[in-house]
Formats: structure tokens, sequence, C-alpha cells
């Protein structure tokens, strides 16, 4: 009985930090669904938004600092795309993965330059004692994150099925020259897509921070991505979010149950020995 009850605690726990992963894994598939630009620069955006907005609330109100951060991710976005990847079009992949991998370090050296490297806590006003139900015990915060990310989550699947632009980010998902014959502005499209990249970038920042403080480290939360884009696909809001659930189960259950036989270490693999599963199951 009770390894059951500790098994259901992983699991848990597990999907609940899955969808914190989903939320970094939904900016790559953003980005992708309206330019077929692989953003390797979305785990710098996800640091770059929480430094900014730990350094705003160290001087302003919570609400003035979510405020500008909003704003200042809206800019970084739309100008990222106007000045780095408008240009870029039409050349290939690799060149333009490479913008992404340079605009990374440009990130992260900004950061460092406006608000230090010093490691910095982010608190929200959640309880920090664990919610028992049955027996098991389930973090508040994660349970609060967990809700964020449905909220976000269903506020963009309404947002693509709902309103012209969304329909537009669909329709240039399918076919780039289909959407231009019918009118649908590109540029335009394209800078909105950034922008909410951006603003899903401060939300898994605010989630991530919360959790592990805000610091350089941060960034490779990239990484922690690519498995779940592996085991949903790149093009996949919901692909996205089901990628994150099976990677932070296997993370939580691989830990919890081998991590102690073989002297730790299971959950920084774990996520890419199921990612390399699902390509040989299916490629």
């Amino acid at each position: 009985m009770g390894d059951l009850v500790y098994a259901v605690e992983l699991t848990i726990t597990g999907l609940l930090i899955g969808l914190m992963y989903s939320m970094v894994a939904l900016g790559f598939v953003l980005i992708y669904k309206a330019s077929a630009v692989f953003n390797f620069a979305q785990g710098a955006m996800t640091l770059f938004a929480a430094l900014t907005l730990v350094g705003f609330m160290a001087h302003l109100p919570v609400w003035a600092a979510v405020l500008l951060t909003l704003v200042a991710i809206g800019v970084l976005a739309l100008v990222t795309e106007r000045l780095v990847f408008r240009p870029l079009v039409g050349r290939s992949p690799l060149v333009v993965f490479m913008a992404t991998v340079g605009l990374a370090y440009i990130l992260e050296g900004t950061a460092q330059i406006a608000w230090g490297t010093q490691p910095r806590g982010l608190k929200l006003p959640i309880p920090l004692d664990p919610l028992k139900l049955g027996g098991v015990y389930i973090s508040k915060a994660d349970l609060a994150a967990a809700a964020g990310a449905a909220l976000l989550v269903g506020l963009l699947v309404l947002f693509f099925q709902r309103t012209r632009v969304g329909l537009g980010l669909r329709a240039i998902a399918d076919d780039q020259l289909a959407a231009l014959g019918i009118g649908i502005p590109l540029e335009r499209v394209w800078g909105i897509a950034w922008a909410l990249a951006g603003l899903v970038a401060l939300v898994a920042g605010v989630m991530w921070g919360s959790r592990i403080g805000v610091h350089f480290a941060m960034s490779l939360m990239a990484l922690k991505a690519l498995p779940v884009l592996i085991i949903g696909g790149i093009e996949s809001i919901p692909g996205a979010i089901v990628g994150g659930l099976i990677v932070g189960a296997a993370e939580a259950l691989g830990e919890g149950f081998l991590g102690g036989a073989v002297g730790g270490g299971v959950q920084d693999i774990m996520a890419y020995l199921v990612a390399l599963a699902f390509l040989i199951v299916r490629p």
C-alpha cells in the first residue's frame, strides 16, 4: 500500500512538473507553427522574462512590475522578429537556426548586464505547506502552476480557433503561399506569434523561477523541452501538453524508484531515454 501511495504521489508531482515543461515547449511550437523557425532562444527568452520581472519587482509594486515586463517582452519579441528573422526569410533552415543560437547568447548577455549574475528568488503568495489528499501530499505551488498552465493553454486554443489572427496563424502553418494568396499579412502574424511566444516565456519563467529560483541555468530549460517536442510534435499545442506530462511523470517515477538503486541522476536522463524510445517506435 505504501509503494502504491508513493507511486501515486510521484506520478501527480511529475504530471504537474510536466505541465511546466510544456510551457517552455509551447514557445517553440508557436514560433514553428507560424514561421517554421526552430527558436533555440526560447530558453533564453524564459530566463530574460523571469529576470526582468524580478528586477522590476525589487523597485515597483507587483502589478506594475508585471505590466512593464509584459511590455518589455512584447517589444523584445517584435523587434527580434522585425530586425533578426524577417531579413532571413527564404534562407536555409541552418542559417535561421544559427541566428536563434546567437539570439540566445545576446539575451543572456543583455540580462546579465541589466540585472547582474546573482541568483534571485521569486516568491509567489502561495502557502508552502502541501495539500494532503488521501495520504498523498501535493505541492500547492505546483497545483497553482498547473492551473495557470491550463488557463493559458485554454486561452491559446480559443485564440487559434475563434479569432481572425489565430485562424491566420493556422492557415500560415498549413500553407504560406495559400495564406498569402487570400491576403493574410505574414509579417503581422509572425510578429504576433513572437509576442505570444514571449508571453509564454514569461509564464514559464514565473513558474520555474518560483520553484528553483531565477538564475542563468534556467536558459537550459530549452534542452528539457526537446524531448517534449520529440514526443508531442513541434507543430502541436496538445502534443506539447501530452509530451510534457509524459516526460514529467517518467522523470519523477524513474528517479523515485530507480534513483536510489543507481546512486541518483536518473531524472537527468529519463526524458531523453523516453524521447529515444519514441523515436525508435515512431520515427
